[in-house]
């Protein structure tokens, strides 16, 4: 189903087979399942998705108790601010966007729920990696070198590692253009039972229309007051 995209709705069984890198024949026997389960749907020999693969995502975001929980404080911070919050979770070295409240300007930063962001590079990345158990954020490191998005982001091992130490010590991440130039955003965690962090939540801005220490002393309070808040409600712990 990932082969299909934006610029490719729709493709043969032979552009399937190229894009996922399988026989044509297996690349056969998964798209006549997938349209047997009426996820995908053929006509004169070119297959398209269906409508039908949302419940698949829809299936996910219904077990995430954050997210649920977490939208009455998102839409009053989104109205409160002026700008958008949003809700990820991390997935691999990426992290997802399950929860979207969007600022309503004539521009605005255009993700929506699925979106996917490089997580050294996010406020939310920061927060979800900070809190990572300590042989899983081995694993994030061992892999390949970590992409520069723009002059600001961090790739570097040592310098990454101190970044997240300090967001363990204020509770907090900021990515001040590391993800994209002009685009600045604040994280924090969202507590749940037992101690653990699955969810963060952000505020973001254009660096143009508010200026960080304004940033900081202004909408990250109002974050933390939320996350807080959202913590207390997963039965999570509140600093």
């Amino acid at each position: 189903m990932k082969a299909f995209s934006g610029a490719s709705p729709s493709l043969s069984m032979t552009e399937v087979a190229q894009r996922t890198g399988l026989a044509r024949a297996v690349a056969r026997r998964y798209l006549l399942t997938l349209s047997e389960l009426q996820c995908v749907h053929e006509h004169e020999g070119r297959f398209m998705l269906t409508p039908r693969v949302l419940d698949l995502g829809f299936a996910y975001l219904s077990t995430i108790k954050p997210a649920s929980l977490a939208q009455k404080a998102m839409e009053t911070i989104a109205a409160q601010l002026h700008e958008s919050c949003s809700l990820s979770v991390l997935d691999g070295r990426e992290i997802v966007y399950v929860a979207r409240v969007p600022a309503k300007r004539i521009m605005s930063i255009n993700l929506v729920v699925g979106s996917r962001l490089p997580a050294h590079a996010t406020s939310m990345g920061k927060v979800l990696l900070a809190y990572l158990p300590p042989y899983e954020l081995e694993v994030f490191f061992a892999g390949p070198p970590l992409p520069s998005l723009t002059k600001r982001t961090i790739c570097d091992e040592s310098a990454l590692r101190k970044a997240l130490a300090q967001v363990r010590e204020r509770g907090w991440a900021l990515a001040d253009e590391e993800v994209e130039a002009g685009i600045r955003s604040v994280a924090a965690p969202l507590w749940e039972h037992g101690g653990h962090v699955t969810t963060a939540i952000n505020v973001s801005t254009h660096a143009s229309r508010v200026s960080k220490a304004e940033f900081l002393r202004h909408h990250l309070p109002i974050l933390l007051d939320a996350a807080r808040s959202i913590s207390t409600s997963l039965g999570g712990r509140v600093a």
